[in-house]
């Protein structure tokens, strides 16, 4: 089956990589969770390629936003008037695409370090901290790995890959800080993306469907219900390496959270969606090895019990060796 060889690679790395890792802070306790809406997909991103390669891929999500008015919000076992966050997470994805030949599956495994800057407002009701507080917290964010990622080609133009991964709680946590580098629980995802290229008129479409199922935080004896993310992209291709196109993402949840501060608060249950346009660029370096950028704005535009951000943006660039 003649797929798409490494010239296309980079591009798929920076889906496959940046959809199973795209990160979140701590509805869910700290009213957004891992995932956040509108980063998982990525072009290409359901296609693991037949050729070995090493990928480095490097991404930066920022976000700033709030749950406003005179909503409770869960946090570090406390409760909140409304909460104000600005984030930023970089992160650094190692790939490797295993020689498994070009039959119709495909593997590849990955490991991801992010690290995250977070600044939180809060209006605490309760406790030594009662009332406004703010908190920054910088340093390594909890590790991200994917053991195998399984690909399948159903054509030259459709394919899917399959991913069970995890978030470590190898951040550091404190619940006496309202901003933490770490949600302080395992978290576990399986996903599946789509890929679907319409080569006649240079389209495209991508998806990223995936289920997060944390552990109990216990520190704070707060558990998060499940939760179901979807993010959507149609892209055209353009010349010199131009593509551009619309995502629509949306994270739902599934059930309600439980513990002491969640049963207080009717299980805090939640959903967003966020909307907008993405651009991306493709190249090879003078040695020949494939880049690929992209930039994105995603804002929420309806939301409940989540942090709702009229400044999410994402930055990625990836290279292949």
């Amino acid at each position: 089956m003649g797929f798409r060889t490494l010239g296309s690679t980079a591009k798929w790395v920076a889906g496959l990589a940046l959809g199973l890792c795209a990160a979140g802070v701590s509805a869910t306790e700290g009213g957004l969770g891992r995932p956040v809406s509108g980063t998982t997909v990525q072009a290409n991103g359901g296609i693991v390629p037949p050729e070995p390669a090493w990928i480095v891929n490097f991404s930066q999500i920022y976000l700033d936003g709030s749950i406003g008015g005179s909503r409770l919000v869960p946090l570090v076992g406390q409760t909140s008037i409304g909460i104000d966050a600005k984030i930023s997470f970089t992160m650094a994805t190692a790939m490797k695409v295993w020689d498994t030949g070009p039959g119709a599956w495909n593997f590849a495994s990955s490991i991801t370090v992010p690290y995250v800057w977070t600044e939180v407002n809060a209006n605490l009701t309760a406790g030594a901290r009662q009332g406004a507080s703010k908190d920054t917290a910088s340093n390594l964010f909890d590790l991200y790995f994917s053991p195998i990622i399984a690909g399948y080609h159903f054509s030259k133009t459709e394919h899917v890959a399959l991913s069970f991964n995890i978030w470590a709680p190898t951040g550091k946590y404190d619940p006496a800080n309202l901003a933490n580098p770490s949600l302080n629980n395992w978290t576990f995802v399986p996903q599946a993306a789509y890929t679907r290229i319409f080569p006649e008129g240079g389209w495209q479409l991508d998806a990223v469907a995936n289920f997060q199922f944390y552990t109990r935080n216990k520190d704070t004896d707060y558990q998060n219900a499940p939760q179901f993310a979807l993010d959507l992209m149609g892209t055209k291709k353009f010349g010199n390496g131009v593509s551009a196109g619309l995502i629509l993402g949306t994270v739902q949840q599934l059930g309600h959270d439980s513990g002491p501060t969640a049963d207080k608060l009717d299980g805090f249950r939640g959903y967003d969606w966020a909307f907008g346009p993405i651009v991306s660029y493709d190249t090879k370096l003078s040695g020949g090895s494939p880049l690929s950028m992209s930039l994105r704005w995603v804002p929420t535009i309806s939301s409940k019990n989540r942090i709702d951000s009229r400044k999410t943006v994402m930055a990625t660039a990836t290279l292949v060796f």
